[in-house]
């Protein structure tokens, strides 16, 4: 179904809206039919997802993804279509640095049903890892990334960067990163948390950890601390995963009409006030090897087919 879906401004903006009101969202064209507008030309190949968030922070929000080929620069789009105003901050420098740094396959660009344009995805080429070491060169990175290169080298996630997320709204920067399967396991799950200085998990965090396809920390410029430590995994069901996630979550769960038999994606991390939260990714327009999720989504796969 995922693949004949409608992708011209108004029936992606059609999609939105009735997915917004699945949570009981209105959906802002205002805010909306200018992004779409924006990148027009690159939806007829778009992979494009909808997301929603348990936490308090994203209640009254939905929002909307897709990815973009290599020669669409989303950050001078975004600047030049008055989609954000420049940052009068380092993360202005973020991606100009990346792209004179290293390859890049293609972008991704999220944003807000009622909020507007939030994030870029940078995706490097698949199997082309970057490694924190060159990372960390940047000037316009965090100083939080290279202040816990002893704990990334240590857990082994130093030398397989997949992607790199910059959220202009809020003001950081992710790093999608290849693990090893003992970084699943509930003993280092519980130790990098500890190293962290982050609550530990519940059970039901640990058991979703085993499932995991990758880790993203989050960072921004303010803190010599990792923010935040995410697992995703890839889904047909997601509510196997939940006791409950709130009545307005799981009727948009389970009645999202786009992508049904298609894979979702959900994400979970424990906030440093102990608040336990899962992000829920379904495909409006899903390809089976996905650059809107992390690279090595495929090479997760294989290992648990062997």
């Amino acid at each position: 179904m995922s693949g004949a879906v409608d992708v011209s401004v108004e029936g992606f903006l059609s999609a939105i809206e009735k997915s917004a009101g699945l949570l009981d969202v209105t959906a802002s064209r205002d805010v909306v039919r200018p992004i779409l507008t924006a990148f027009e030309e690159q939806l007829a190949q778009a992979v494009i997802a909808f997301r929603v968030a348990t936490n308090a922070q994203h209640e009254g929000d939905l929002d909307a993804r897709f990815t973009l080929p290599k020669d669409t620069d989303p950050y001078q789009v975004a600047l030049a279509k008055g989609l954000m105003e420049k940052p009068e901050h380092p993360i202005a420098g973020l991606l100009p640095d990346l792209q004179q740094l290293c390859p890049i396959d293609s972008y991704g660009i999220d944003f807000g049903v009622t909020t507007g344009f939030k994030k870029i995805w940078v995706y490097f080429p698949a199997g082309e890892h970057e490694t924190l070491d060159r990372l960390t060169g940047l000037p316009s990175m965090p100083p939080s990334l290279a202040g816990n290169l002893d704990f990334f080298t240590r857990y082994g996630l130093a030398d397989k960067v997949d992607v790199i997320g910059i959220d202009y709204r809020s003001r950081t920067m992710n790093a999608y990163l290849r693990a090893p399967a003992e970084c699943y396991e509930k003993e280092t799950v519980l130790a990098m948390h500890r190293d962290l200085g982050l609550p530990s998990p519940s059970d039901q965090m640990f058991a979703f950890c085993e499932k995991s396809f990758g880790i993203y920390t989050t960072h921004n410029w303010d803190s010599p601390d990792i923010e935040r430590i995410s697992y995703g995994v890839k889904t047909d069901n997601p509510m196997a995963y939940f006791a409950r996630l709130g009545t307005k979550i799981e009727h948009f769960v389970k009645s999202v009409p786009y992508g049904v038999d298609d894979p979702k994606m959900v994400y979970a991390a424990v906030t440093s006030s102990g608040e336990e939260y899962y992000k829920l990714q379904s495909y409006y327009r899903w390809r089976p090897v996905s650059r809107l999720n992390a690279a090595y989504i495929a090479a997760r796969d294989k290992v648990e087919k062997t």
